[in-house]
């Protein structure tokens, strides 16, 4: 059985690479996905990916993951952790299984940042391990989805 995971990331992870390079690495977007897909190819497994700085595109997303047949889920939403109840909501309605994935550790970073309107409804939070958290977060859905059939 082949699985369908989606890739969300949202604001400002398009300038991975050019932003903030101690914190965020030197490994732009594209490279980053090229590399999960490539994984997830591997594993028998269709990676669907989406980033946009936009709140509502997001959202959308998350809606129509039902008619994707998405299985699971993995979401960086960057500063939306922080300030977005819809996007909770989104999530809570899909029903979708899902983890949560920070390149950096927002525990140990602004204050504004250690609280995520989304943690506390995610299978698992993977947050301060750069982009290997991405990976991780794939391979852990790929044997969860495996184990469930």
């Amino acid at each position: 059985m082949k699985f369908n995971i989606l890739l969300l990331n949202g604001p400002n992870l398009n300038l991975l690479g050019t932003r903030e390079k101690k914190l965020y690495g030197d490994i732009n977007l594209k490279t980053l996905i090229f590399n999960l897909k490539k994984k997830a190819s591997q594993a028998n497994t269709n990676l669907i990916d989406f980033q946009s700085n936009a709140e509502h595109q997001l959202i959308e997303k998350i809606h129509s993951s039902k008619k994707l047949n998405i299985q699971y889920i993995l979401f960086n939403p960057g500063a939306f952790a922080h300030t977005s109840i819809a996007l909770r909501d989104a999530l809570l309605a899909v029903q979708i299984p899902f983890f949560e994935i920070h390149i950096t550790n927002i525990f140990s970073r602004e204050e504004f940042r250690t609280h995520s309107w989304i943690s506390d409804i995610s299978n698992g939070v993977i947050t301060g391990f750069g982009i290997d958290g991405y990976l991780w977060a794939l391979k852990t859905a790929i044997k969860i989805l495996k184990n469930k059939n």
